[in-house]
C-alpha cells in the first residue's frame, strides 16, 4: 500500500474538529490512518519520512553477520539479560542506541521488565545492514516471541516483542509512558520493524522534546482509548496531560499491535483561562 506523509492537511482539521469535541467521525479518522505513513508527524513544509531515517553508521560498509555470528551474538545479549548485568547490556548497544541511554538507564529498565528464564533461537533473517534473529523467549510472565536487530558488528540497533494479544490502548499507553520516562529504546521498541528501519532512538527523543518544548513537562496520562479500528488498523489516542497544557497523540497500530505511525500534535490546543 502507498504511503503519504503522515502530516497531511486532512489530519489538523480533524484534530481542531471532532477530537477536540470530545468525539471521533466514525470512519473519518480510521479512512485517513489507513493512508499514514511511518513518519512521526512531519509538519507542512518539512522534509517527509525520508528525514528521519537514521544515519549511515560506521558500520554501513560492513556486510551482515553470517547465520553463526547472529545466532552466537544474540545468545550473548540474551544472556546478559537473563544475567541482569546492565554494564554488559549497555556494551552490547549500537552507537545510536547508546547516545540516548546509559548504564544507569539500563538497569533500571531492566528492574520494570519480567525475568528472562530460558530462551530458543528461531529463525535469522539477513538484510544488507542489518542480520534479525528471532527468539521464544519464556519469562516470569510467560511465553513471547522476539526479534533482535543486530548490526555488522553483532551489537544491538533495535528489538521488538510479539505484543499482538495486547489490548491496543495498552500498547500505546506503554509506548507514551516510555517516552515520557526517556527510555526512548524501549518506546522504539513498540514500533514495527519497518517503522525503526525509519526511525532511529535519537529521532524519538528528538521529536519528545520538541513537543514538551510546545506543552511544557509530562505530568501523566489521562486516558489511552482505541478511536477506531478495522481489519488492518486500530488508532489509539493518548490524551496527556502536561503542564501547561493536554493534548492527544494519535498512536496508529497494525493488527498485530504493531505501532506503525505515530503522530505528535503540531499545534497544542493552547492554555485556558482559569474561569
Amino acid at each position: 500500500m502507498p504511503m503519504r506523509p503522515l502530516r497531511s492537511a486532512l489530519l489538523p482539521a480533524v484534530r481542531r474538529g471532532a477530537v477536540r469535541r470530545g468525539a471521533v467521525q466514525s470512519l473519518g479518522l480510521l479512512a485517513l490512518a489507513s493512508g499514514l505513513s511511518v513518519g512521526l508527524g512531519v509538519a507542512p513544509g518539512a522534509m517527509g519520512t525520508g528525514a528521519w531515517a537514521q544515519a549511515p553508521s560506521s558500520t554501513a560498509s560492513r556486510p551482515a553477520l553470517s547465520v553463526e555470528e547472529a545466532r552466537a551474538a544474540a545468545n550473548r545479549i540474551l544472556e546478559a539479560v537473563k544475567n541482569g548485568d546492565a554494564n554488559l547490556r549497555y556494551s552490547q548497544f549500537s552507537e545510536e542506541l547508546k547516545a540516548v541511554s546509559s548504564p544507569s538507564m539500563v538497569a533500571t529498565t531492566m528492574k520494570t521488565q519480567p525475568k528472562l528464564l530460558n530462551w530458543t533461537l528461531l529463525s535469522v533473517q539477513s538484510g544488507l545492514r542489518t542480520t534479525t534473529v528471532e527468539a521464544s523467549i519464556s519469562t516470569s510472565r510467560g511465553q513471547q516471541d522476539l526479534f533482535l536487530v543486530l548490526n555488522p558488528e553483532g551489537k544491538l540497533s533495535g528489538y521488538h516483542l510479539d505484543l499482538t494479544d495486547e489490548a491496543p490502548s495498552l500498547v500505546a499507553r506503554r509506548f507514551v509512558t516510555a517516552l515520557s520516562a526517556g527510555h526512548f529504546i524501549s518506546a522504539r521498541s513498540y514500533m514495527s520493524l519497518p517503522l525503526q528501519k525509519e526511525i532511529g532512538a535519537s529521532t524519538l527523543q528528538a521529536r519528545w522534546q520538541q513537543l514538551q518544548r510546545q506543552t511544557g513537562s509530562f505530568v501523566r496520562i489521562r486516558r489511552a482509548v482505541e478511536a477506531e479500528s478495522n481489519a488492518d488498523q486500530r488508532l489509539v489516542l493518548v490524551n496527556t496531560e502536561f503542564n501547561r497544557l493536554s493534548d492527544s497523540l494519535f498512536v496508529i497500530l497494525n493488527s498485530n499491535n504493531e505501532i506503525i505511525g505515530v503522530d505528535f500534535p503540531s499545534d497544542p490546543i493552547a492554555p485556558k483561562p482559569v474561569r
